[in-house]
């Protein structure tokens, strides 16, 4: 079971993750859009963890509403509301809850990604973020059986893959798209994002 102290720690680390990477993710940023995405995340989650210290949220989907709204307020350009309502998908799967199951988790991350598809009005091989959550969620579906553990790595295995697999793609959506054929060649910096995301969720979930 995956607890509502582990889904907090999550969190928490992702302000140290994004701060330590906000470099590397500004620079896959600014080959295709403004430059301001490793800046922008790594402020994002520093209000997130201040926000939960004073919230001191109750359950898992009070943990995360906080984590939705703070983002929103914080994380500029498309980032703020697609990985804020990510995160408003996954609390309302999570209301109440103390501690959930693989099962669970998976159910969750799936209505949050369908909150992304929905509001960026993107599909698969657009060259966003979704090219990561896409197949991350197919393997936690596959793994469905199996220990936590092992599920949260096949994901976060699965999300570097798809993030890597952005670099030959034309972007189709966002401010890259407007580069056209000059847009292949790199790395999304919303997919790599997310699989910093999953990583971290396998190192601290697991």
């Amino acid at each position: 079971m995956i607890t509502r102290q582990q889904i907090v720690d999550w969190i928490k680390k992702l302000d140290t993750v994004y701060s330590e990477q906000k470099d590397f993710l500004s620079r896959l940023d600014s080959d295709i859009g403004d430059g301001d995405h490793g800046v922008n995340m790594a402020r994002g989650f520093n209000a997130v963890a201040s926000a939960l210290d004073t919230a001191q949220p109750a359950d898992i989907g009070a943990a995360l509403k906080t984590v939705s709204t703070s983002l929103i307020k914080t994380v500029g350009g498309a980032s703020g509301p697609l990985y804020g309502t990510f995160f408003l998908r996954c609390a309302a799967a999570f209301a109440g809850k103390q501690e959930i199951d693989l099962d669970a988790w998976t159910a969750a991350l799936e209505k949050g990604v369908q909150g992304i598809e929905q509001l960026g009005k993107a599909q698969k091989g657009d060259k966003t973020m979704l090219d990561a959550w896409f197949p991350a969620l197919d393997a936690l579906k596959s793994a469905s059986g199996s220990g936590i553990k092992e599920a949260l790595e096949a994901a976060a295995d699965a999300a570097e893959e798809g993030a890597r697999a952005t670099i030959p793609l034309q972007a189709r959506k966002g401010r890259a798209s407007y580069l056209g054929e000059r847009s292949i060649g790199h790395q999304d910096p919303g997919a790599t994002s997310t699989m910093l995301l999953l990583q971290t969720a396998a190192a601290i979930l697991g």
